[in-house]
């Protein structure tokens, strides 16, 4: 039974102090279709949001669409070096001008010229209109701006491609610190799909992103991974941003081991160890969170190095290893520092839908979206992006997979288990709200402190 949804609460500041001690919050944003219906015009409107990847686009012409909730948005490159972005939407009477299939992940293709197929107005890729057919009709009041398409703000970081519907809107290099500094120096657009797949779930779409916000749960959740490492966890916010990553119990060695990149994964031998945590992540997460690079120069290791090498010895020469390899077929890694991969820890979200698990050469990364108006309902996609050799990139396309061990690998089946489960029990006359871990799980008390702000609904309270 849906529980009673109330808007008008108002916001409280919350200070980052506070989000380290006991919160809880309502589960009216997950289950309540006013809630839902609330998003629509309070948050989506008003917000950066991930569309793409400019690889989608390299030439003149080509476009995508991105959906979100009943609007859809065309994103074309007009120019080499110029992307513009406009509602589907014909000046005329309405119409989309770019048709998107049902059960699609949106539209693509190439165009110069997008001509509505109710009564043939066309638009260039600047979005002026170009064609009224018998313009003379109108006696003159067809100006420019009332024919053009209606523009929506674009603009990239990391290969990405967001859009903000808002013409207020603050930069999205604003919007986006400190967090885009503290990642910069991964270098994501250089990076590449490795592959991309996307499903109907039966959550909120808050439901599932949060699945991927910690690795609190990854003991009751991921029981194999607990034979290769500790899991214990911090989570920060970064404002509208947060960040986690694996924790030293002693908070005097706090983030010494903040990446699944550098560690040596549990086992006496460090050289084994190392190993067998990149071979676990890479097979049971989809050929993701690492690379075959990796998992190949860690196997190796048994053989380079003498028994009793010490693990951050191990580390190294593994790293520097596999660094080599990829130079020989022609990928260049990034300069990172080890202060900042210990900064930009292991995994983030990117409020208000995305999240991004990082490493050297690759990242995993999650985007949630609403389906329809069903707050049960939610659009969950999940892609790896990877560093190739100039011009060896794999060609991919947006797959639709159902949530099976089969389609998306062991770990990533296991989170789904949870998903539909939580937005269930949500919905329980004895379900109090949510008991958010205080140190482990701020990224997701952040990131409601943070949702309240756009709705208007208030922060998280204290317990």
């Amino acid at each position: 039974m849906n529980k009673t949804v109330n808007l008008e609460i108002q916001p409280s500041a919350l200070s980052d102090a506070d989000l380290s001690e006991p919160l809880t919050y309502p589960v009216d944003a997950f289950i309540s279709r006013e809630y839902a219906a609330a998003e629509r015009e309070k948050l989506w409107p008003k917000v950066w949001q991930v569309a793409g990847r400019v690889e989608e686009i390299p030439e003149v012409g080509n476009f995508i669409t991105y959906e979100i909730g009943d609007d859809s948005i065309i994103i074309v490159r007009d120019a080499a070096d110029q992307i513009n972005a406009f509602h589907n939407v014909c000046a005329h009477r309405g119409r989309r001008l770019v048709d998107v299939p049902a059960g699609s992940n949106g539209a693509r293709g190439s165009k110069m010229r997008f001509t509505c197929g109710f009564h043939g107005w066309a638009f260039d890729t600047q979005g002026n209109n170009v064609h009224v057919h018998e313009r003379q009709d109108w006696k003159g009041c067809l100006t420019p701006e009332r024919t053009a398409l209606t523009r929506v703000k674009v603009d990239q970081w990391g290969g990405w491609l967001f859009v903000n519907m808002d013409p207020e809107a603050v930069s999205l290099a604003e919007y986006l610190e400190s967090a885009a500094s503290i990642l910069n120096p991964f270098q994501f657009d250089k990076m590449r799909f490795k592959w991309r797949q996307w499903v109907v779930f039966d959550c909120n779409w808050k439901t599932a992103l949060e699945a991927f916000m910690e690795p609190y749960h990854v003991a009751g959740t991921h029981t194999q991974m607990l034979q290769h490492g500790d899991y214990y966890a911090y989570s920060a916010p970064f404002g509208l941003h947060g960040v986690s990553g694996f924790d030293q119990r002693d908070p005097d060695l706090k983030m010494k081991q903040s990446s699944t990149i550098t560690r040596a994964g549990k086992g006496a031998d460090p050289r084994i160890s190392t190993y067998n945590l990149q071979n676990e992540i890479y097979t049971t997460v989809n050929f993701a969170s690492t690379t075959e690079t990796l998992v190949n120069a860690a196997k190796r290791l048994v053989d380079e190095l003498p028994e009793g090498t010490p693990a951050p010895e191990v580390i190294k020469h593994w790293l520097a290893s596999a660094r080599a390899d990829d130079a020989a077929r022609g990928v260049e890694w990034p300069t990172i520092t080890p202060e900042q991969m210990a900064q930009a820890g292991l995994a983030w979200h990117v409020f208000p839908n995305m999240a991004i698990l990082q490493g050297i050469t690759f990242a995993l990364c999650y985007r949630a979206r609403p389906y329809g108006d069903d707050p049960n309902k939610c659009i969950f996609e999940s892609y790896a992006i990877e560093r190739f050799p100039e011009g060896q990139e794999p060609k991919t396309e947006w797959v639709y997979a159902e949530a099976t061990a089969e389609k998306w690998g062991m770990v990533l089946a296991q989170d789904f288990s949870n998903m539909g489960q939580v937005q269930l029990g949500m919905k329980s006359r004895g379900f109090r709200g949510a008991l958010p871990n205080p140190h482990q799980e701020q990224k997701i008390t952040n990131f409601h402190r943070n949702l309240g702000r756009y709705m208007g609904t208030g922060a998280p309270v204290k317990l």
